[in-house]
């Protein structure tokens, strides 16, 4: 049967993910990859997970297997709302959404806010995760560099009748760049946002994995009224939960929570009760100093590999957290057909042009430094540099 013609339009302007289509080649054991955004196993709490798992079954077993409130269970937003005590912000639990992973938020915020046909800003390049939702909803995002000429670019849509919905930020080791928005940078954004009366759309999974240099505040601090605030687990603590969270005003809050009730009804409450008793117990932060030490270690081994292995054109960012950062070929140079080549050396990664929503970035690649062993990245990053000399040779340089 043609379903084609019983699709709908959102349907219909649903994007595949390159991610997930390239990286089905990559899956013999042989390949190194760098193309997911998966944490190091090592960092997984088994043992811990255990007793806490085993304690609530024996104490609240009936209720940890019932369903739950949409809005998320108690204890979990009491505990999320303590993690933002160290930047001075008081977040009642009314203001906490629980949602099922982060993903799960951007949908539910395109569902509420995008109608087709509308304008949101966000960075090129930029999530693709947060892309798919948006163009799932029939959405064109306008993409900017460093959010250089925002205000600009803002009022000139304005002008032509296409407001913004919303402006989509991660300012804290961006996936796929890893870059972080200076605090200059992200008073910037709050001023345009609120000069034009826009939202401002503020995507934290990677902020607590800082691992060199301070802290920055969050645009939630700035500005609480106009920017929504997504964090979740997946990145600290297990990515099989599926446990992320929505910070925003109570109006905010209260179209969430009648968007999921359609979605999903509530998010698993086991879940939500072992991690609520995780964080409890402090382990988490514990946990979370473990891994930011290891990710350092590993992302410095990669930054070195990078210097003693790639040739000459080739630059890369060198974040001060979170899991990934980029490579930069000479412009004159596609990464796709990269790939193909990478993929002869048994080593995968993420092309960049996947992260653009304007097709740019085709000189770029996003890889992975949490999930590989210490001997496998410096492997990888000799296989990588040998295919991008074949494709030098191949261009004729």
């Amino acid at each position: 049967m043609n379903i084609d013609q019983l699709l709908s339009a959102n349907a219909k302007s649903m994007r595949r993910s390159a991610i997930r289509d390239l990286l089905k080649v990559a899956v013999k054991p042989e390949i190194i990859s760098f193309g997911g955004g998966f944490p190091s196993p090592e960092t997984f709490p088994i043992e811990e997970l255990k007793k806490i798992m085993m304690d609530i079954m024996n104490e609240q077993g009936a209720a940890a297997l019932q369903y739950g409130s949409t809005e998320g269970d108690v204890s979990l937003r009491k505990e999320i709302s303590k993690l933002y005590n160290d930047e001075h912000l008081n977040i009642p639990i009314e203001n906490i959404l629980i949602t099922t992973a982060s993903q799960q938020a951007i949908d539910l915020l395109s569902r509420i806010f995008i109608d087709p046909g509308d304008v949101i800003v966000c960075g090129l390049p930029s999530y693709l995760g947060a892309l798919q939702a948006f163009w799932s909803y029939q959405c064109h995002p306008y993409g900017l560099r460093h959010n250089n000429g925002l205000e600009e670019a803002v009022n000139a849509l304005v002008a032509a009748g296409k407001k913004p919905k919303f402006i989509y930020s991660i300012p804290d080791f961006q996936n796929p760049s890893g870059e972080t928005m200076t605090v200059e940078e992200r008073q910037y954004v709050v001023s345009v946002a609120e000069k034009y009366d826009l939202l401002i759309i503020e995507d934290s999974p990677y902020k607590q994995i800082r691992f060199e240099g301070e802290s920055l505040p969050t645009m939630y601090s700035m500005c609480p009224d106009r920017v929504v605030l997504l964090g979740t687990f997946s990145k600290t603590f297990v990515p099989g939960f599926r446990l992320g969270w929505v910070v925003a005003a109570n109006n905010i809050i209260e179209k969430l929570i009648v968007a999921k009730q359609s979605a999903d009804l509530c998010t698993p409450i086991f879940n939500q009760m072992v991690a609520a008793r995780y964080l409890q117990s402090g382990m988490f932060n514990k946990n979370l100093e473990k891994i930011k030490s290891l990710y350092k270690h590993k992302k410095n081994i990669m930054i070195k590999a990078f210097e003693d292995y790639m040739p000459e054109g080739v630059t890369w960012t060198n974040p001060q957290g979170g899991l990934f950062l980029f490579l930069n070929l000479p412009p004159q140079y596609d990464t796709r057909e990269l790939f193909d080549l990478a993929i002869k050396e048994n080593v995968a990664f993420v092309i960049g042009e996947a992260f653009h929503c304007d097709d740019s970035g085709k000189n770029t690649m996003r890889l992975n430094f949490s999930y590989a062993s210490d001997d496998k990245i410096v492997e990888g990053v000799k296989r990588l540099a040998a295919a991008i000399q074949v494709l030098y040779k191949r261009k004729g340089n």
